[in-house]
């Protein structure tokens, strides 16, 4: 009987595993990085505003929080800086906005009482053309650490 060359479905259908879960890996993978430095950079703010909040507590100084066209700083009314300010944005060209309560704010005060008004900071970087602007949340509702919301 003459051997008839060819693939079989089973290898026809290992092939096309294999290519549909690489191609996931590659799509998940090319991830926007421009979100992704947002992201970095609201963790890297949420732990750093935690870090002044407890300082503040402990020290019984209260802490100001705001920030500036290329960074932002940490202030506070005696002088005492619990971390090193100013200090630069990972994304350049990014814009922080502050939500204190339903109004607008320009500045996070973290005082030395346990309980802050509850405040959110949106932070943003200019879109490419034709994209949304990249952008991540953090907030605390007063009593809770800050932490980035989805």
């Amino acid at each position: 009987m003459p051997r008839q060359h060819g693939v079989t479905l089973l290898e026809l259908l290992v092939v096309l595993t294999i290519i549909g879960f690489v191609s996931t890996l590659v799509t998940l993978s090319l991830r926007d990085t421009s979100q992704q430095l947002v992201e970095q950079e609201a963790q890297r703010l949420a732990s750093q505003l935690e870090a002044a909040r407890v300082q503040a507590r402990s020290n019984g100084v209260p802490m100001v929080w705001r920030p500036t066209p290329d960074g932002f700083v940490f202030e506070s009314p005696r002088g005492f800086q619990p971390l090193p300010s100013p200090q630069r944005w990972l994304a350049a060209q990014t814009q922080a906005t502050i939500q204190a309560g339903s109004e607008p704010a320009t500045q996070v005060v973290l005082g030395p009482e346990p309980l802050l008004v509850p405040v959110s900071i949106t932070l943003r970087t200019p879109a490419n053309s034709g994209a949304l602007a990249p952008h991540a949340r953090i907030a605390t509702d007063g009593l809770r650490p800050f932490q980035m919301e989805p």
